[in-house]
């Protein structure tokens, strides 16, 4: 994208106060994971106690060092995250993981799936999972550091993603992208 897509704006909104409005409307304690070099940035337009900046013991980047940061600093909370490029999604949606989440205490993580494949950046995290990775990331047994290979490693509940709902998880990685939004 050439810049932080969380500093995009869509109508007067940035996408990443796009993404924490949607969460505030869940009525959850929320945080933002950025990295160091966003610190100052998203400082400007958050609480810094909103703010986990990525965990400087963890030498990964990208969204499993954001999961895992805010991990380490609420150990015993399960996460919803929800990736600011994100900016279609709707509440409709994190309430079915939500409830999702209540119904099926035998799972450690709950996301959407397209065609099978798991959209790791809306999910449900818990923290006995999250736990389990940061186990396997601190004894060089997680090969990759991505959240899809991560899915492989704990028990995953795929929730399809209804036809009618899938632009909701429409990524945008490209100003060509952003047409019509």
């Amino acid at each position: 994208m050439g810049s932080d897509k969380g500093l995009l704006k869509l109508e007067a909104k940035t996408w990443a106060q796009t993404a924490f409005d949607k969460l505030t409307a869940l009525e959850l304690a929320i945080v933002l994971s950025v990295n160091e070099k966003q610190r100052k940035d998203y400082t400007a337009a958050f609480n810094s106690n909103e703010l986990i900046c990525d965990d400087r013991s963890l030498s990964i980047h990208g969204p499993l060092a954001g999961v895992l940061s805010v991990h380490l600093q609420h150990p015993a909370e399960d996460l919803l995250v929800l990736a600011c490029d994100m900016p279609l999604m709707e509440t409709d949606l994190l309430k079915e993981l939500l409830h999702l989440h209540q119904q099926h205490s035998a799972k450690a993580a709950f996301v959407y799936a397209s065609d099978g494949e798991p959209e790791p950046l809306c999910g449900i995290y818990k923290s006995g999972g999250l736990s389990h990775i940061l186990s396997l990331y601190r004894n060089n047994q997680l090969a990759r550091h991505s959240m899809k290979y991560m899915l492989e490693h704990i028990a995953t509940l795929l929730v399809p993603i209804p036809d009618d709902k899938k632009k909701c998880f429409r990524n945008f990685n490209a100003h060509a992208e952003l047409n019509g939004l």
